[in-house]
């Protein structure tokens, strides 16, 4: 897969993530994808991802501005850059109490891209930022 074809399926997976279109974000994804979550474990299949997802769906919601794409000369390795604007809509786990509070963090991730689909997503933001943000909420 070109540089340029694994940024277009960056870019798709994005636009899908904006759109609230978890499927199309799957479709992105190979079957057996790694995704290392922010500050915590290691999760490994689509459905693990596809459950993710409907967790996140249920706990936020949010969306991505000023995303920025980079890669590496074969396109194997991405990076993305943005901030998330989002919402706090249900107390998440052990987590400040969600009244709705809404928060801005600057946030990056790391994709893998293999075979025209994406392998590994790891997302980071800062944890301490968010809890500052929503806890003042």
């Amino acid at each position: 897969m070109s540089r340029s074809s694994s940024l277009a399926l960056a870019e798709r997976y994005y636009a899908a993530f904006n759109a609230g279109d978890s499927e199309g974000m799957l479709a992105c994804l190979s079957d057996d994808v790694v995704h290392d979550i922010n500050q915590g474990g290691r999760q490994q299949g689509k459905e693990a991802f596809r459950a993710f997802l409907a967790h996140m769906d249920a706990c936020y919601r949010e969306r991505l501005t000023g995303i920025v794409l980079m890669s590496d000369e074969a396109g194997h390795r991405l990076a993305a850059e943005f901030v998330v604007h989002g919402e706090y809509l249900t107390t998440d786990g052990d987590l400040p109490p969600a009244k709705g509070q809404r928060y801005e963090l600057p946030a990056g991730a790391f994709l893998t891209v293999q075979d025209g689909q994406i392998t590994r997503v790891a997302v980071h933001y800062n944890l301490a930022d968010w809890i500052a943000q929503v806890g003042a909420g």
